[in-house]
């Protein structure tokens, strides 16, 4: 599936392969290329595999002023992703011990939902609009031109969203175990009020003052995926988080 990260403009290739006592696993794409192989060695071989998940990196999809420079020559435009990863059928197959094979099959579609527009919390509720673009990585005009050329099926705006995951977090530094603490829930994408409650429960967590930041994301029928962050929210604010940081 296709994970597209709105606000920071990054795109990812994502997927999960599973089966049973497994010694090795492999996907090839539509033209018979093969994409991935996996071997159980040692230990892991004596264990065998079940299921394996891998995310592709993630290269920025747009010029952004505040990247490294090394990041800007990785750039991976939407279009240019679209020509490196093939629409259609990815098949899988894994061999187990006594040599029998298991095989299975999965589609890879551009039909790309829109970013959530608008994400908000205001200390207990998160609240989104639906969208009309890929954010950083795509406006609704260059949408609109990537149709009428074919590249795209369907305006990601017209793309049905099965679910948003909404997620919020600590935004604190990496090993601080406050980051551990991590509310995340699916709902359905025809919710009536695209709108989550926080439990109490979940805040109550938090100590006072906790800067926090929320992820929504629009989760198409064929499980591709867009994102939208936002961070400089504060939960449970007594004095405010921008003032404890100083």
């Amino acid at each position: 599936m296709i994970e597209i990260n709105a606000s920071d403009g990054d795109i990812g290739f994502h997927f999960l392969m599973d089966g049973d006592d497994l010694l090795a696993g492999g996907i090839t794409d539509p033209n018979g290329k093969k994409v991935f192989q996996d071997q159980a060695k040692g230990p892991l071989a004596d264990q065998k595999l079940t299921e394996t998940f891998a995310e592709s990196a993630e290269p920025l999809c747009w010029e952004d002023p505040d990247a490294d420079e090394e990041d800007l020559e990785d750039i991976v435009t939407l279009e240019e992703f679209l020509e490196r990863w093939a629409e259609g059928t990815y098949t899988f197959s894994g061999r187990g011990e006594g040599g029998e094979k298991a095989t299975g099959e999965t589609e890879l579609t551009y039909m790309l939902p829109a970013a959530p527009a608008d994400v908000d919390f205001d200390g207990t509720q998160i609240t989104w609009d639906a969208g009309d673009d890929l954010g950083n990585c795509a406006s609704y005009n260059d949408l609109t031109n990537l149709v009428s050329e074919g590249v795209l099926p369907e305006h990601p705006e017209n793309v049905n969203v099965d679910a948003y995951e909404v997620v919020l977090e600590p935004d604190v530094e990496d090993g601080d175990p406050i980051g551990n603490l991590v509310f995340s829930i699916r709902v359905p994408g025809d919710i009536m009020t695209t709108a989550v409650t926080v439990p109490a429960e979940y805040l109550a967590s938090l100590p006072v003052d906790t800067p926090v930041k929320v992820e929504v994301g629009a989760i198409g029928g064929e499980d591709n995926a867009t994102f939208t962050e936002e961070d400089g929210f504060c939960a449970n604010e007594d004095q405010g988080c921008d003032d404890e940081e100083e």
